[in-house]
């Protein structure tokens, strides 16, 4: 695993950024899902949450995460329905990810579309745990 990530530090700079994904990330930010919107406008866009910066559909390394900040090495993924029937492939991208120094919490779509209100909040007791 070591050598991997070696491997992708080189390859990729700007928090493991890699620009060979940016077309297919432009192409899933114009076709976002209804949660991914909801929560961008009522919780991410514009430093709403607790002043931080996120970018949506961040590619890294060979991955394309939902939301990103830089400054909390923060991903934030949404699962919808498929994700049902990934859960090893979601879990060694995980691991991936998070061995590459990123912190990652997942919500499911319907709990955006059904309670963003709950969603901030965890959202942002998550960040005071990480910040620590």
């Amino acid at each position: 695993m070591r050598i991997l990530i070696e491997t992708m530090s080189e390859d990729f700079s700007n928090n493991n950024y890699n620009k060979n994904l940016k077309d297919y990330a432009r192409k899933l930010r114009n076709n976002s899902t209804l949660a991914e919107v909801i929560l961008w406008e009522e919780v991410l866009k514009q430093k709403q949450l607790k002043g931080y910066s996120f970018l949506r559909q961040r590619p890294i390394a060979n991955y394309i995460v939902d939301f990103f900040c830089k400054d909390l090495m923060l991903i934030i993924e949404l699962d919808g329905t498929i994700h049902r029937f990934q859960k090893s492939k979601d879990k060694k991208r995980e691991e991936d990810l998070k061995a590459m120094g990123y912190n990652i919490i997942r919500f499911h779509n319907q709990e955006i579309l059904k309670n963003i209100h709950n969603v901030r909040i965890s959202l942002e007791l998550y960040i005071e745990e990480i910040k620590v």
